[in-house]
């Protein structure tokens, strides 16, 4: 797609009042690189009081029992950065020096330009390389390592150690020039996490340190202030602005502009946090891993205003420990959570040095919900406290024990989300969980991190996967797996026409959008639901799904029924979790994962063809990490109708592993 074509596209999904702000920006950013509206010299900062420490566990903090292995792990981090090794996504153990080269992309080896950050197109990986890549490293996690090895050790080289890397990315990256200012967002994340360092290393931070931060402190809110995201990109971007913000102006309240960031900040938080999740605990913009970066967002703030004489409303903390039972919901009885939307493995703020070694982040948020709420339900569902948690609360190992952990029934539907569960035996051995997905494409006009996945569902048994989301793969490059990964093709649901439900419009914009509606849900036995996708084409086609499951047999039926007048071709693609093999015999597909066993049988087209690791067509693949892929088995049927049609699949499960 060419730039003039993704700004046509953009600009259709622009009201009036978003070209006229976005005009303001533009002539904003013509200023800015002219020195007008800058920063030229901030204001001397007050050093009477800095705001209360939101890690309560840190002053606490202790290296005795079970903290041993945290130390362990914070120190295997820390000495890893200091040799010069980084983690970035697919990146592991990377030598980009100590410190690093921040302008250089580790990945491509692209040395970005030293121009005003606005004006630079961060899209253009000629020009920057992978801006994921550059940005990561940016955000400043590694500092928070570097001070948390200081702080559990003090052992003066991580000290040292934090100082040579903020400084560095000072000298290298000057305001406002570089790609690390063109998005607030990175300055948002960046801020938490330099609030966080400081809390840790304390007095270990000389004047002139001291100094050169607090003016980098000041630029950045002043920039974040200037370039809030709103319109149609007013999505988890706005609130991890708003976040940083807020954090920033409670953590130094040291100017006279202080007052009015965080009284604008902590609005913004309110009103985003009530407006982007549904009042049954979904984020709106239907990513599953954007849900848990929103939560983090809304706990983190919480816990810096708690800990300033500050607080949110009611509702708004209400509607983050709904946030959490949706989370508990989806995730089976092995910590399993289906892959629904884009996902980029961002963390907000690591305090785990292992959980630099990947992972998900789910447990550690539910523990962190279970101590903040009282829940004994979260806490079964967490399972363990993490060093995370031991840092973030104080007291978090006698407030752990105190609550008794009590697995409850998960809720079962989601309305205003769009997603339903079937199955039976939730969180234990036996169990079965179906999560359907009846879900809207994503948020705002250009549902940015939304799939074409309508009425697709996910299958695990015994919290061992089978059916699953394939996940998300690339953002910025690599645009026909971008594109594949988020089609219609990658999700376990009915193409029409080789087409998606819903038109790809760039690689965070779609244009025509699917619309899903759920018809009938019984318990944990039925749904059914429709989505009108295809009713663009020509000959229009209504697309209604019905899945029953029968506990008694442990089985599956799906019909899909394909209401139209005339001839299309229709494909139904499923996709099975990486440790699955799987055999033909006609029209039956039999699958064995490591302990359960699954045959699917579907009697439409010529039977069924496997795909693994195929790039020609691109099929038979799965992404659990950021710019990370493997082969898994994807079976396609396919076929022609003429006129309404109803496809049936029957599926049983059972334990076995062998073909």
């Amino acid at each position: 797609m060419t730039a003039l074509a993704w700004k046509w596209n953009r600009l259709r999904l622009m009201g009036a009042a978003e070209v006229a702000w976005r005009v303001g920006q533009l002539a904003r950013r013509k200023a800015g690189a002219l020195g007008l509206g800058l920063v030229r010299q901030p204001p001397p900062p007050l050093l009477e009081r800095f705001g209360a420490p939101f890690l309560g566990g840190a002053a606490q903090w202790a290296p005795s029992g079970a903290a041993r292995a945290g130390v362990a792990a914070l120190r295997a981090a820390a000495d890893e950065l200091l040799a010069g090794r980084w983690d970035v996504f697919a990146l592991r153990g990377v030598q980009l020096g100590f410190p690093p080269q921040w302008n250089r992309d580790p990945k491509s080896g692209t040395q970005a330009p030293m121009r005003p950050g606005p004006s630079i197109d961060y899209r253009n990986a000629a020009l920057v390389g992978d801006i994921k890549y550059l940005w990561e490293p940016s955000r400043h996690l590694e500092l928070v390592t570097l001070a948390q090895a200081w702080h559990a050790t003090r052992e003066r080289r991580y000290a040292d150690g934090a100082r040579t890397l903020l400084l560095s990315w000072l000298e290298q990256c000057p305001y406002p020039h570089g790609v690390h200012w063109t998005s607030a967002l990175e300055l948002g994340v960046r801020l938490l996490n330099w609030a966080a360092a400081w809390q840790l290393l304390g007095d270990a931070i000389d004047g002139t340190w001291r100094e050169r931060w607090l003016r980098a402190v000041y630029q950045h809110c002043h920039f974040i202030r200037h370039h809030l995201s709103r319109h149609s990109s007013a999505n988890n971007h706005l609130l991890g602005e708003y976040m940083g913000l807020f954090i920033a102006s409670l953590q130094w309240p040291c100017w006279p502009e202080s007052r009015n960031w965080q009284a604008l900040a902590q609005r913004g938080l309110e009103a985003e946090g009530l407006a982007q999740n549904h009042e049954d605990g979904v984020n709106k913009e239907q990513a599953i891993y954007y849900h848990h970066e929103v939560m983090d967002m809304m706990l983190l703030c919480h816990l810096a205003a708690r800990a300033n004489g500050l607080q949110f409303s009611d509702a708004w903390l209400q509607r983050l420990e709904r946030m959490a039972e949706f989370v508990a919901a989806l995730m089976d009885a092995a910590g399993n959570v289906p892959m629904f939307g884009d996902a980029d493995d961002a963390r907000m703020l690591r305090l785990d040095g292992a959980d630099a070694e990947g992972g998900t982040p789910y447990r550690s948020l539910l523990a962190s919900c279970a101590l903040l709420f009282g829940r004994a339900d979260l806490k079964a569902k967490a399972g363990a406290l993490d060093e995370r948690n031991r840092w973030l609360f104080a007291g978090a190992e006698v407030r752990w024990q105190a609550i008794a952990a009590a697995p409850a029934a998960p809720r079962r539907a989601f309305p205003q989300g769009g997603y339903y569960l079937l199955g039976r035996d939730f969180d234990t051995p036996q169990e079965v969980r179906i999560v359907v997905d009846c879900a809207p494409l994503g948020y705002l006009s250009i549902a940015a991190h939304g799939h074409a996945d309508a009425l697709s569902f996910t299958l695990s048994a015994g919290g061992e996967e089978l059916l699953v989301d394939p996940g998300t793969y690339a953002y910025h490059t690599q645009r026909a797996w971008r594109d594949y990964f988020r089609s219609t093709a990658a999700h376990n649901t009915v193409q029409v026409d080789g087409k998606d439900q819903s038109e790809i419009g760039g690689n965070f914009m779609w244009l025509h959008k699917a619309h899903s509606s759920v018809l009938a849900h019984e318990a944990t036995q039925l749904f059914e639901g429709k989505q009108d996708g295809y009713m663009r084409l020509r000959d229009p086609v209504m697309h209604r799904r019905v899945i029953r499951f029968d506990s008694k047999r442990n089985a599956v039926k799906v019909e899909d029924i394909l209401e139209c007048l005339g001839e299309h071709e229709v494909a139904l693609h499923w996709h099975f979790a990486e440790g699955c093999r799987a055999e033909t015999d006609g029209p039956t597909l039999h699958v064995a994962a490591r302990r359960q066993r699954l045959r699917m049988h579907c009697g439409f087209g010529p039977g069924p063809q496997l795909f693994r690791a195929s790039t020609a067509p691109i099929a038979g693949w799965i992404s659990r990490q950021f710019d990370s892929k493997t082969g898994c088995v994807t079976a396609r049927w396919h076929g022609t109708i003429r006129g309404t049609t109803t496809i049936v699949t029957e599926i049983a499960i059972w334990e076995g592993a062998s073909l």
